[in-house]
């Protein structure tokens, strides 16, 4: 049985975000229990319910990754305490037109990493309220991780072994949930 699809999106446009980083970490760590595939949100034009009739083909494409994806993985920095634009902009995108939302029956899991104390703990909040009430089956508990240098070695690997386990448990949780919502297993 193939293993369940899971649709990495990374709230982040940096080239070199540490949240993308710590995405990649992430998928390693699920390495054999789902298959992930990183979906760009960067070329996505500003939401315009005008467009809704004729979706831009970058839209279209979001659109479509999203619904042929098992389960949803969103790390995000934090930007002004809240999601940032690009990653909102997506999820309304996402939602709409109305009746046409990717997102209702999705597992997900939401994490960031940010250089303040609480890590992404706002942005994480506010990205819950929205996401449950587009439909999503969230994972629970909270996933705030505080940047620190090196974080991610030189290898994509979250150097921290405390903080590698903590993620882990939550990985593996999530993978469990993707996979009793799609009935495919590792």
């Amino acid at each position: 049985m193939p293993l369940p699809q899971v649709a990495v999106i990374v709230g982040s446009n940096r080239r070199d975000s540490i949240n993308r980083k710590l995405a990649q970490a992430l998928v390693r760590l699920g390495a054999g229990k789902f298959d992930a595939r990183f979906v760009r949100i960067d070329d996505l034009p500003m939401f315009n319910q005008d467009n809704e009739g004729n979706l831009p083909a970058e839209v279209a494409r979001f659109k479509d990754e999203i619904l042929r994806a098992d389960g949803i993985l969103i790390v995000t920095p934090e930007h002004n305490r809240s999601m940032p634009t690009a990653l909102k902009n997506a999820i309304d995108w996402g939602a709409r037109p109305y009746g046409k939302s990717v997102w209702p029956g999705k597992p997900g899991f939401i994490t960031g990493t940010s250089g303040g104390a609480i890590g992404t703990a706002l942005a994480q909040q506010h990205l819950r309220s929205v996401m449950l009430g587009l439909g999503m089956t969230l994972l629970g508990g909270e996933a705030y991780i505080s940047n620190k240098q090196g974080l991610i070695d030189d290898q994509g690997n979250i150097s921290d072994e405390s903080v590698q386990k903590f993620l882990q448990g939550f990985v593996d949780r999530f993978a469990t949930l993707v996979q009793k919502l799609s009935g495919k297993s590792a």
